[in-house]
């Protein structure tokens, strides 16, 4: 597991940036995370395709997620969060953005037609996470089993008050999501995990430091043999 530390937020995106830019040039499947965390990555990853003529043309992107519940048009699912923080900015086609369907009536059904398709583009390349304040990767949340596949679950109590945020209230929050499973996650070839700011490093911590458990999904990441953790100086500040 490679580690490494920058000063801010933007240092941070455009180290996770420089990862991936071998990726997208060439062509290869993206997975995608939702949240505050990638924004600088995909702010930085949008600068490089409009100033620099990054292209993203050839590209197959994945979403590790998705409330239950919500409709793609809903703007606060997470279809419709990546293409406003990333995909409506470059050049990759729509019908090459793939997300879990949180409206379908067989949950189950649709989790394994995702598997499928994952395996049908080859498997994902290059995988960004984020990590939740206890630990969670996705929506796996504490206990998840460590070879879990994509499938619904319930969201922690936590998870969803941190998720507040983002609704007008957090009774708004859906209780349930689609999310790829910790299995599903490992089959990526790289991984490249972001976290920020001082809620964080406790997870940290249990992520690189920590025994491998399902207390702490993320230590799952342990087991890759490509996996780098891009942190800020206050996410890194209880590593030994």
């Amino acid at each position: 597991m490679e580690i490494l530390i920058r000063s801010t937020k933007e240092e941070v995106g455009a180290a996770a940036a420089d990862l991936l830019e071998p990726t997208v040039r060439a062509g290869g499947v993206l997975g995608l995370a939702t949240g505050s965390t990638p924004t600088p990555t995909y702010r930085e990853l949008t600068r490089r395709h409009v100033e620099e003529g990054l292209s993203f043309g050839n590209c197959k992107a994945f979403l590790l997620d998705e409330y239950y519940g919500l409709p793609a048009t809903h703007p606060e699912s997470y279809y419709a969060t990546i293409r406003r923080e990333l995909t409506s900015h470059i050049d990759i086609a729509d019908a090459d953005v793939h997300s879990l369907d949180g409206t379908a009536a067989d949950a189950e059904a649709a989790a394994a037609a995702y598997e499928r398709a994952i395996a049908a583009a080859g498997g994902v390349d290059h995988q960004i996470l984020g990590i939740g304040a206890n630990g969670h990767i996705a929506f796996n949340e504490p206990g998840s089993p460590l070879d879990s596949r994509t499938r619904v679950i319930d969201l922690h109590p936590q998870t969803i008050a941190d998720n507040a945020r983002f609704f007008d209230s957090e009774g708004e929050v859906p209780r349930r999501a689609l999310t790829q499973g910790i299995g599903t996650i490992m089959e990526a070839k790289r991984i490249v995990l972001i976290a920020t700011g001082e809620n964080k490093a406790d997870a940290v911590r249990a992520l690189i430091e920590g025994p491998v458990t399902e207390d702490c999904p993320a230590s799952a990441l342990q087991r890759h043999e490509n996996v780098a953790v891009i942190l800020d100086e206050a996410a890194a500040s209880k590593l030994v």
